[in-house]
């Protein structure tokens, strides 16, 4: 990790500012409340826990208030995220950090597939020896928290991360994507917002080429007559000759779509895909790819 002396305020205003059309999108009010406080960390590794954090707000909690919040909390800071959605089970809580765990309830039929992705933000926050926290109470909400941040005294000049030119560091660099989309125009927007992230994008219609090696595999699900989002995912790992992960994206029902691919390392999001989501679970993938 790059650790450096970061400004809370700035870096939280920034994350909502980002995420102010999703949010809009869900009917989410964000609220901050952070003192002038400093911590020493990494930029892009705390925005992407943020990022992941502030996500499952506005994807579980829809037409809830938000409130970010950071305080001191014993010698360290702690920055906490309250919802007021649905909350999560007692009897799911142990389970939350597993990777792509995802809390089975009827009505996730519109948000199933992609799971809470905490084990990203525990890993993440591993790295600059801090923990992640979750309280919870079914029907009334609830706490995200990053503890164990270090409180730094303000730096002559406090570097924002995207701000005055200074660009937060990308962690999708180099990631080779297989992008499939028989939709000429999502084809070219999705691309556009993988490369922008620092990917190395291929797109293709129907079955790719595979004489190129790609790390990931991102296909929509009904490609017409020729062949499935399925049958590309398997063209691909039979030319690589190993199990390349892969995410695939559908208007359908999410459900009928993991029973037809019949592979529940595949994670299913529907459309339209929330960027957030798509870069937290091509962080996830990333972070696999990089450790083994």
């Amino acid at each position: 990790p790059q650790m450096e002396p970061l400004a809370l305020r700035p870096l939280l205003q920034q994350l909502i500012q980002q995420n102010a059309e999703a949010a809009r999108w869900a009917g989410v009010t964000v609220r901050l409340h952070c003192p002038p406080l400093h911590v020493r960390a990494d930029p892009g590794l705390l925005t992407t826990m943020l990022q992941n954090l502030l996500s499952n707000a506005l994807k579980y909690a829809p037409g809830r208030p938000v409130l970010i919040g950071c305080r001191r909390k014993g010698e360290g800071v702690s920055i906490e995220l309250y919802d007021k959605g649905r909350g999560i089970a007692e009897g799911h809580l142990d389970s939350v950090f597993e990777e792509f765990y995802r809390v089975r309830q009827a009505r996730d039929s519109d948000v199933e597939g992609m799971g809470l992705g905490l084990a990203i933000v525990r890993r993440l926050g591993g790295l600059m020896d801090m923990q992640v926290r979750i309280r919870s109470v079914e029907g009334r909400g609830t706490l995200a928290a990053i503890d164990g941040l270090q409180p730094v005294a303000q730096p002559l000049a406090s570097p924002v991360p995207g701000v005055g030119g200074v660009q937060p560091p990308r962690m999708l660099d180099g990631l080779r994507v297989c992008l499939i989309e028989d939709d000429q125009n999502v084809l070219l927007a999705t691309a556009t917002l993988l490369q922008k992230w620092g990917c190395d994008v291929a797109t293709f219609r129907t079955l790719p080429d595979t004489s190129a090696r790609f790390d990931l595999v991102v296909t929509d699900f009904d490609l017409g007559i020729e062949a499935s989002g399925a049958d590309c995912i398997a063209h691909v790992r039979k030319a690589s000759g190993h199990d390349v992960p892969a995410i695939i994206m559908t208007g359908h029902d999410v459900r009928r779509v993991q029973e037809q691919v019949g592979d529940s390392d595949i994670p299913i999001l529907p459309k339209p895909v929330q960027p957030a989501e798509l870069r937290s679970l091509l962080v996830a993938f990333k972070l696999k790819l990089q450790a083994g």
